[in-house]
């Protein structure tokens, strides 16, 4: 009895370490388990952005506009151009494959132009301009499902020819000035402040033409946050900013074609159809915030 009263409880010991070793193992597990699935769930409180950017400087002035009036030099009111530096009126989509670009990244030779911006009837260009391709304003499921856009694809957005602010889906704002109320119209900015304009190009194209008769029907907007199913194909949005060095009584202001409405924009897509597919494929479907490069953030 004397010797096996040490050898039980060397034996009590050993569970008691064994049951110990067990325990911290499933904790081990557990935190392990935890943190994967946080990583792969950001939660509710963490914004996750499906976006992918190109900043294009300003690259030249035309009154050209390759969509609106192919072939035509000095037809259209005076435009500022961004991204591909060769665009004018008999531009094609081999000219802007071929094309030097103002944009990062270097990759996107597109073509992006606007109304020419006049302070006191002269001319101002946007001292930032980004064209943000976006994942957002329709259902998860359409995001997952969302389909690069085709080489050559042109889309107009904006109204030229609005004659009063209800007929324009443009914004003009104020940087660091959120004090001051978004307008569809040009807006008063504070001293040290820089006007902005912001534009969304639709979204949803019917899967068929790079252009239509009048330069708008082969795309729409969504519709209850889905593609209608005339235009079933769900693509990148693009959403226009432009950042202009002017502040003050915007009685001094006008685009090229009117009022602060009539802003619209024009893009002719030159992606190379893999980096499109990749960013789409990288950043847009699985809902991550990319950056110049198509890599995650």
């Amino acid at each position: 009895m004397d010797r096996a009263a040490p050898l039980s409880g060397t034996r009590r010991r050993l569970r008691l370490a064994m049951a110990i070793g067990a325990v911290l193992a499933l904790l081990a597990t557990y935190v392990a388990s935890t943190t994967t699935r946080a990583d792969a769930d950001p939660g509710p409180n963490v914004i996750r952005v499906a976006e992918f950017p190109a900043d294009c400087t300003y690259s030249h002035r035309l009154p050209d506009d390759p969509i609106i009036y192919p072939g035509l030099p000095g037809a259209s009111h005076m435009h500022s151009f961004f991204g591909a530096t060769v665009t004018n009126a008999h531009t094609t989509l081999p000219d802007l494959v071929r094309s030097p670009t103002t944009c990062n990244p270097r990759v996107d030779v597109s073509s992006y132009w606007v109304p020419t911006l006049y302070n006191n009837n002269v001319p101002v260009e946007p001292a930032i301009a980004t064209f943000y391709y976006l994942g957002e304003g329709v259902r998860a499921d359409v995001v997952a499902n969302t389909q690069p856009i085709p080489q050559g694809l042109r889309i107009v957005a904006g109204n030229a020819r609005a004659t009063g602010p209800s007929e324009s889906i443009a914004r003009w704002s104020c940087l660091h000035a959120g004090q001051v109320p978004p307008s569809k119209d040009f807006v008063t900015c504070p001293a040290g402040t820089m006007m902005e304009s912001y534009l969304d190009f639709p979204q949803c194209w019917n899967g068929r033409d790079l252009d239509s008769p009048d330069h708008k029907s082969h795309m729409a907007y969504p519709v209850n946050q889905a593609c209608p199913a005339t235009h079933p194909v769900h693509v990148p949005k693009l959403r226009q900013v432009l950042r202009y060095p002017v502040n003050g009584n915007p009685a001094q202001f006008r685009l090229a074609s009117g009022a602060g409405y009539t802003m619209h924009g024009d893009f002719f897509n030159a992606w190379p159809t893999a980096e499109m597919a990749r960013r789409v494929n990288d950043c847009i479907r699985p809902v991550i915030k990319c950056g110049h490069d198509g890599r995650p953030i």
